[in-house]
C-alpha cells in the first residue's frame, strides 16, 4: 500500500504523467486487428508522411485514424506549442474494447453468434 497523504500520492502520480501530445478514440467500430494494419504503416513516420499514407489507404480504419492523427497534430500545436514540421508518430496502438454480441438465425433452428468488435485507438506524437 502506498505511503503518504492522498494529495501527496496524487501529486507524485501527476508528476510521472506523460506530457507528449496525444489523441484517443474510444469505442471505434473497427476490430483491433484491422486497425493495426493501418497503425503499423504509420508508426515512427513524420506526421506529413503519416497523413499521406492514411489519406490514400483504402481501409475503413484509415478514415478514423486520419481524423485522430489530425486531432493529435492540433493538440501538439495548440496545447504544447510544438512545430508541425518536427513532429513524428512516437506511439500508436489499438486496445480491445467491448464486443457487441448479436444472434443470427441458422438452419434447423440453430443460432449463430456474431461478434461486432470495438477498439480504443491511441496516437502519441513527439518532436525530433
Amino acid at each position: 500500500m502506498a505511503k503518504g497523504h492522498r494529495s501527496q500520492i496524487k501529486r507524485e502520480r501527476n508528476a510521472q504523467k506523460d506530457t507528449r501530445p496525444s489523441a484517443k478514440l474510444s469505442y471505434a467500430r473497427v476490430s483491433v486487428q484491422k486497425a493495426c494494419f493501418v497503425l503499423d504503416a504509420i508508426r515512427g513516420k513524420d506526421v506529413d508522411t503519416a497523413l499521406g499514407i492514411v489519406m490514400y489507404n483504402p481501409r475503413y480504419a484509415s478514415t478514423l485514424i486520419e481524423k485522430l492523427l489530425k486531432s493529435a497534430i492540433a493538440n501538439a500545436e495548440v496545447n504544447n506549442g510544438m512545430n508541425r514540421s518536427n513532429l513524428y508518430v512516437a506511439e500508436c496502438y489499438a486496445n480491445k474494447g467491448p464486443t457487441m454480441k448479436r444472434i443470427r438465425p441458422r438452419a434447423q433452428g440453430r443460432a449463430y453468434r456474431i461478434e461486432k468488435r470495438m477498439s480504443h485507438i491511441t496516437i502519441v506524437l513527439d518532436e525530433k
